[in-house]
């Protein structure tokens, strides 16, 4: 998968999308335009950072907000700094299931693909 370059921002993918629609269906929020997908990066992992994502309805003030694919992605703008040109994407195959991050600013990742270096 290629990164858009048409500006800094986060990206979903096709997967990605139907799968958090379908959390947020699960968790009863689908239909609360004030819910988002709250995406960072903390300190750990085998790497020294790892991803977070949660399901989210309180914007912080130094929020960064894009809009990719139809789904309302937010981050902390420390985060941001890692996660930029970032693709989430889904996976459902025989290799794993779940979540990742398409990274292009990690220089190293581990075996897991649940952290990362820059």
């Amino acid at each position: 998968m290629s990164v858009p370059t048409t500006e800094n921002a986060i990206y979903v993918s096709d997967k990605a999308k139907v799968k958090v629609k379908q959390l947020m269906a699960d968790a009863g929020v689908a239909d609360d335009p004030s819910y988002f997908l709250r995406v960072g990066v903390i300190g750990g992992g085998c790497s020294g950072l790892s991803y977070k994502m949660d399901l989210d309805n309180q914007p912080k003030p130094m929020d960064q907000v894009f809009e990719d694919n139809g789904l309302k992605v937010v981050t902390d703008l420390k985060s941001f700094l890692y996660l930029v040109n970032t693709v989430l994407d889904f996976s459902d195959g025989l290799n794993g299931k779940g979540f990742f991050f398409n990274n292009p600013n990690a220089s190293r990742t581990c075996g897991c693909g649940e952290s990362f270096s820059v």
